[in-house]
């Protein structure tokens, strides 16, 4: 049996924010869409980072940023990790655990968004094995970069 590429289980309709979109935008986009992250996309939906309600929280209002004149470039992650629409489920599992993210965007060949996959697609895939993935993942690790510093 050949493997299940994560393009089978990814979520397709991706919504996106820009760089220059402010916080206040980008964390209204999410209550519209109802999830916590947003891949963050220049023209051509070329992937340049990844913004969460956690990055809004932790990176902006903590340090007394404000959300209507904080960029969403500001704050996002910009070492972001994605797959390839045509990697196999397994893999990209095992990359999730390794890196402990939560949801990773997913590439075309020509390295444009076409979807993201998520713990939540995981699980709904019989053969994956989500209980090594969760565990590794639900570990307590580092913060990834410090948090800026106020303008004020």
């Amino acid at each position: 049996m050949s493997p299940v590429p994560v393009s089978k289980l990814m979520t397709r309709e991706v919504h996106t924010v820009l760089p220059a979109d402010s916080l206040q935008e980008a964390a209204a986009a999410m209550e519209r869409h109802d999830v916590g992250a947003l891949p963050v996309c220049e023209v051509g939906r070329r992937l340049v980072g990844i913004i969460t309600d956690r990055d809004i929280t932790v990176r902006a209002a903590a340090c007394g940023l404000e959300a209507a004149t904080t960029t969403v470039a500001q704050v996002m992650t910009e070492q972001v990790r994605w797959c390839l629409q045509d990697e196999p489920v397994e893999d990209v599992a095992q990359r999730m655990s390794q890196v402990r993210i939560r949801r990773l965007p997913v590439l075309d060949r020509r390295e444009r968004l076409v979807g993201i996959v998520t713990l939540a697609d995981l699980a709904r895939q019989p053969d994956c094995d989500i209980a090594p993935v969760l565990a590794e993942i639900s570990s307590p690790c580092e913060p990834d970069r410090p948090a800026p510093q106020s303008t004020h």
